[in-house]
């Protein structure tokens, strides 16, 4: 089902579902947290994910309510996200999500703060 035809309906977990359907928006949310990021900064976090695609699911993110986008007039131009309250209030939840996938979880494929996000950090933001 596409978004456009899941936000025709009423129901608050379609509304939901079609703020978050995709697999990175919540990599995203729970890469922001309670901080402001510059875009090159998330994109170095997740560095499995293209930047068109960042854009892309960014500006979605945005039209939905969960980040804002704070863009600076300078040279070189300057963007930051940050959650919205309702961005924030998805956190528990995200967690929770980790949680029971971790008890159920039988290989030991990845730890539990999902390294594979932010293993390049180091090597980028440094």
């Amino acid at each position: 089902m596409k978004k456009s035809e899941l936000m025709k309906y009423s129901c608050p977990l379609g509304k939901a579902m079609s703020a978050l359907g995709s697999k990175w928006k919540p990599i995203i949310v729970l890469v922001i947290k309670d901080r402001k990021l510059r875009f090159g900064e998330v994109a170095a976090r997740i560095s499995v994910i293209s930047r068109k695609v960042l854009t892309d699911q960014l500006r979605e993110m945005e039209a939905d309510g969960l980040v804002t986008r704070e863009e600076f007039k300078e040279l070189p131009p300057r963007v930051e996200y940050c959650l919205t309250q309702k961005g924030l209030e998805l956190l528990p939840i995200l967690h929770l999500l980790e949680e029971w996938e971790s008890k159920f979880d039988t290989k030991e494929q990845y730890d539990k703060n999902c390294s594979f996000i932010e293993n390049k950090i180091e090597k980028a933001v440094v």
